[in-house]
């Protein structure tokens, strides 16, 4: 098992290897089209989508199964600012909401024994750069994250990918997952990049081709010789933004680029010439490297989707509207909504440009901006880093940030942060008036004091673009790290190429992948000094006073559908994403309820008045509603907050008709109890018609059909409908009992155990608890961590 290349004789995907090595139980083998059982190595924890998790946990007196494979750390919502080790946490993180979930995250890994790095612990940073920079990450493994840029890790070679709170609940609880397993895609990017042309480029070009939606259903296997040359860190940002093309998860084979890059890291399999020894077991990364190797989809494998780009086609390419597909190269022009013959396609482009503050057919480098943003776990690594101090370099000591421009770096954790200051980047940074700040997500997602304000407009490295995303009216255009350099020196977006002499912008990058050499002491140092935490309020404790089988059955009702009736809201938008339903400033509550107002915030009030606005949801009959009827596709993408579900569940919606929705939603919604029918777009549009008049409609998931409701007086034999529609027969009877995904688990734990010794025997290096307690002591504990 650990030396073949596949179990059967026919030709396997990477995915399909993966998967077939982590079915813990599977009673309808024998059918694909079932949710699976699936083992998680590798469970990393923060802040915003944990609370609610451990709440339930203990809410039903279960412990966390498997502390040993999770990693914690806190870095959505935290401050940035130059300093941190000067301040207690009380004066650090001045906003109570967020400072409440830091303190409740603090808590609950202390009571779950799982290994955490705090704000005061140097490897302190986002979770999808901390887990690769520890080596925790490693090929082969299935990962999990309550946050959708998981994805980020799939550039190991895993299986890497974003969940929902509740299903982070069931991952501390059983170390497993429910899944169905996706499509394949596999998308090869073949030829030579030009200059100036970066992975950044590269996956907003693939965005671009196969759209926001291109990629839901799918897991992406990202192949060809352009991704088989680039290092990992650049791989890293590929991986990262296959969400963004609704994919489930994005992944590269792993390859002596890849065992370059983990060999030697704190938390991947030591080796003999590492300074953590594994007593009797120096042999294990040899081992690890023999398996890792057959990893990688085989001649012949059959994908469902293949797609092919040249990368001459690739130019350095920057966002104009607000979804990551909306994307032009530097020279070209933002597009002119006349010119588009569909016209929901056009007046989704209006729309975008009326957001963005834009014309139609302006020059991409005619447009100004205010603030530059070099971070978020997109493009926060050395690398990134190294990347635009070059092009500050190759300008030469004038290299100035533009008068009336903000521009701020933000490294991806605290270890990037120092190895950086041990090569001189942030003087570099410094000299040129960039802001140099400590890690975190920053301006990425808002969620912290690092926002921008209404009407600014950012050249950033993030991932999103989507409206209010960095801040209430800001505008982004997404970047690569050189790109960004160049906006900030001439105050609107430029195209790097006409900044830096040819032969320099080629070194540039070169050189930031050559200067890796050997590993920072830093991934391996103990911080010294962490403040003293204040105990938490008593409003503040997560413990349950109620039973564990009151709760359960509790949440059990709460998570039953049967039928619904009410007035339906009609939506003509497509892609409805996480970031509109719910905004990021508003996911800092500790539990599940209190989000109705939070529904279409953005949309429902004014942001400058707060008062109501004439949205669909603040007219009658419809602020009453219970069932969404949207015309338009990819419903729910973007993000895995769960929040977005719970503020449809409070605001009373339990249904939503779509014809499709963003993968990581769907599974939240299924987790909760709201419903999600899925019918073709023409017929979306005619319930959306009859939704229109403000009359009822029914729900039937037992009858499984749509009924109109017209009053009596309006209705005839033309206006009485009854549509049918299909649901997952599997999924249907989860939602009809209310079936608590952990208790279905738990019942099959023998088999969990049974799967958790094979993993012992034939994959040691997965253990880190095999043999590891000097190295545990030497590596992975430290003042602010606890076993």
């Amino acid at each position: 098992m650990k030396n073949s290349t596949s179990e059967s004789s026919t030709p396997s995907t990477l995915y399909d290897k993966i998967w077939e090595k982590h079915v813990v139980y599977d009673p309808d083998i024998d059918d694909s089209t079932q949710a699976k059982l699936i083992y998680v190595d590798r469970h990393l924890v923060h802040e915003v989508s944990s609370p609610q998790a451990f709440d339930g946990l203990w809410s039903a007196k279960r412990s966390v199964r498997r502390p040993d494979c999770t990693l914690a750390t806190a870095d959505h919502n935290v401050p940035t600012t130059p300093g941190r080790n000067s301040f207690k946490t009380e004066e650090y993180i001045k906003e109570s909401a967020s400072r409440a979930q830091y303190m409740a995250l603090e808590k609950n890994v202390r009571r779950s024994r799982i290994p955490y790095f705090s704000l005061w612990d140097t490897r302190q940073g986002i979770v999808h750069v901390i887990g690769g920079e520890q080596g925790f990450i490693l090929p082969g493994v299935v990962a999990v994250c309550g946050d959708s840029h998981t994805s980020t890790l799939g550039a190991f070679g895993a299986l890497a990918f974003g969940i929902g709170t509740s299903e982070v609940e069931h991952v501390l609880a059983t170390q497993t997952i429910r899944l169905r397993k996706s499509k394949s895609m596999r998308i090869l990017v073949n030829g030579t990049l030009g200059l100036g042309v970066t992975s950044k480029d590269v996956i907003l070009h693939i965005i671009r081709t196969i759209g926001t939606a291109g990629g839901t259903g799918y897991v992406i296997e990202y192949a060809g010789d352009v991704v088989r040359g680039l290092s990992m860190e650049a791989r890293m940002t590929i991986c990262n933004m296959s969400i963004e093309s609704g994919a489930r998860a994005g992944m590269v084979a792993p390859d002596e680029t890849t065992f370059a890059y983990l060999k030697g890291r704190p938390m991947a399999p030591p080796s003999t010439n590492v300074p953590v020894a594994w007593d009797g077991e120096k042999d294990i990364w040899d081992e690890a490297v023999e398996y890792w190797k057959t990893l990688k989809s085989d001649e012949g494998a059959k994908f469902d989707k293949e797609v092919v780009i040249q990368a001459e086609d690739i130019s350095p390419t920057v966002t104009w509207g607000t979804s990551p597909e909306d994307n032009v190269p530097i020279t070209g022009c933002v597009p002119d909504p006349k010119a588009i013959q569909n016209q929901a396609k056009r007046e989704g482009v209006e729309k975008a440009l009326e957001y963005m503050g834009l014309v139609g057919s302006t020059r991409m480098e005619d447009i100004k901006i205010d603030k530059v943003f070099l971070g978020s776990c997109t493009n926060s690594r050395i690398e990134d880093l190294r990347i635009a101090a070059n092009i500050l370099a190759s300008v030469g000591p004038e290299a100035r940030v533009a008068e009336g421009v903000m521009a701020m770096v933000v490294p991806g954790s605290g270890v990037v942060k120092r190895q950086a200051e041990e090569e001189g980047l942030d003087v570099l940074f410094k000299r040129a008036g960039f802001d140099w700040r400590e890690a975190g997500c920053s301006m990425c997602i808002g969620l912290n004091p690092d926002q921008l304000g209404s009407g600014e407009r950012c050249a950033s490295t993030s991932n999103r673009n989507f409206r209010d995303r960095q801040g209430t009216g800001g505008r982004t255009h997404l970047v690569s790290p050189a790109m960004a350099v160049a906006a900030a020196l001439k105050g609107r977006l430029t195209d790097v190429r006409t900044l830096v002499k040819t032969e320099e912008l080629k070194k540039s990058t070169t050189d930031a992948v050559k200067k890796a050499g050997s590993l920072p002491d830093l991934l391996f140092e103990e911080q010294v000094s962490v403040p003293d935490l204040p105990e938490p309020k008593e409003s503040l404790k997560l413990d349950s006073s109620s039973g564990s089988e009151d709760a359960m059955a509790a949440r059990r009702q709460s998570r039953r559908f049967t039928s619904v009736r009410g007035v339906a809201v009609p939506l003509r938008m497509e892609n409805i994403d996480t970031d509109m339903l719910v905004p990021a400033p508003l996911l800092k509550g500790l539990t599940r309820t209190g989000l109705a107002k939070a529904l279409f915030n953005r949309f429902r009030w004014d942001p400058v008045t707060k008062e109501e606005t004439d949205f669909i949801l603040n007219q009658k009959p419809w602020k009453e509603a219970k069932i969404v009827v949207s015309a338009g596709k990819n419903f729910g993408c973007g993000s895995s907050r769960e929040h977005a579900v719970w503020a449809l569940k409070d605001f009373g919606i339990t249904c939503v008709i779509a014809p499709s929705y963003g993968d990581i939603f769907f599974n939240n919604c299924l987790q909760n109890g709201v419903l999600l029918v899925t019918l073709s777009e023409s017929i979306c549009e005619t319930l959306a018609n009859y939704a229109a008049t403000g009359e009822e409609m029914e729900v039937d998931l037992e009858k499984q059909e749509i009924r109109c409701l017209r009053r009596r007086d309006l209705q005839d034999s033309d206006d009485s409908m009854v549509t049918p529609f299909n649901v997952d027969p599997v999924n249907r009877d989860r939602l009809l009992a209310g079936l608590d995904d952990i208790d279905m688990t738990l019942s099959v734990e023998k088999e969990v155990s049974k799967y958790e010794e094979k993993r012992r025997r034939e994959w040691r290096w997965l253990e880190l608890d095999n043999g590891l307690e000097k190295a545990k002591k030497k590596i992975i504990t430290g003042k602010s961590m606890e076993w």
